[in-house]
């Protein structure tokens, strides 16, 4: 499956819009990670609980987003975009979304 941020792709036609897509996760922090990032918080620098615990977020909603354009009959996803924000105190929220296309290989 092909994914790009961008509108179009280039040596392809869009021949058929088919409709949006998204994956979502909900991620817990969980206690151990809270308290060593409120830790790392007073002593600065980057908090690689988190960075971990986000990349695997975004990850997890690209493949659920790819699942939903397959399921749709597409090939490829254009104008792919991440949203995210905080469930509770605790948990981190990740959507991957774009628009299922079909292309045609320009001639």
């Amino acid at each position: 499956m092909l994914i790009v941020t961008t509108s179009d792709v280039a040596g392809y036609e869009i021949e058929e819009t088919i409709g949006q897509v998204f994956g979502v996760t909900v991620r817990s922090r969980g206690m151990f990670g809270t308290l060593a990032a409120g830790l790392k918080s007073i002593l600065g620098g980057e908090i690689t609980q988190f960075t971990t615990m986000l990349e695997d977020a975004r990850k997890h909603a690209i493949d659920r987003m790819v699942q939903n354009a397959q399921q749709m009959g597409a090939d490829a996803i254009v104008m792919m975009r991440f949203d995210s924000g905080e469930v509770g105190d605790t948990m981190q929220e990740v959507v991957a979304y774009g628009t299922a296309v079909r292309l045609k290989r320009r001639a």
